[in-house]
Parts: C-alpha cells; structure tokens; sequence
C-alpha cells in the first residue's frame, strides 16, 4: 500500500515557476516508476514526465521539454517536479502517479499506474 500527497500547486504568472512535491509513505521501492500527469478542464489525463527510482531514467512531453525537471529525494521519500518558464496552457490539476509492475513501454500511459495522489491545482496567467 502506498499513498502519495501532492502540494506546491499556486497562481503564477507566465514565464515564472513553481516546484511541486510529491511526499510517499507505505510500501515504495526503488524499482517503482513516479510520474506526473496533468489534466485541465474538460480534457483527458495526459502524461507530464516520468522517473524511474532505481536508475535515474526520465522521461518528458515534447510539451514541457527544455522547461521542467523531475527528480527524486530518497531520503526524504519525495518527488518533485521543477517547473520553469510556466505558460497559460500549462494550467491544470497535476497529479502524482507511481507503479510497480510497469512494463517499460508502459511508462507513459496513465492506466499503468496503480498509485495516485489526490492533486494540486497550478494556474498559470497571461
């Protein structure tokens, strides 16, 4: 069992940022894929970035590439999600996601995660 709380969600203006966290207690392991995803009003989930804890690997949407970082803590047990040069369509509710039993092609697909946290609202304005 793990649980997974999101926080660092605000109001920005664009071109600023914000760091989201993401802390985890229960059960975690260093085999565990983290990610992040996003979902803005009246739209689907969509994949933000992806971190894989025993190796480091990453992964990002062309959307956010050049301008978001995901990394880990593990002595504090928390993800987090650097986000900088925010724009107005980066508005939408993150939501933290990890998952064990995730093949590797799989990394990217909201429906392989098992573990969600409950979300933090990040509204970016023109």
């Amino acid at each position: 069992q793990v649980q997974l709380v999101e926080s660092g969600g605000g109001v920005v203006q664009a071109g600023g940022s914000l760091r989201l966290s993401c802390a985890a207690s229960g059960r975690t392991s260093s085999r565990f894929y983290m990610g992040w995803f996003r979902q803005a009003p009246g739209k689907e989930r969509e994949f933000v970035a992806v971190i894989r804890l025993n190796g480091g690997n990453t992964d990002y949407a062309d959307s956010v590439k050049g301008r978001f970082t995901i990394s880990g803590d593990n002595a504090k047990n928390t993800m987090y999600l650097q986000m900088n040069s925010l724009k107005p369509e980066d508005t939408a509710v993150y939501y933290c996601a990890a998952g064990q039993t995730i093949i590797h092609g799989q990394r990217l697909n909201a429906e392989a995660y098992g573990y969600w946290g409950q979300g933090t609202q990040v509204t970016v304005s023109s």
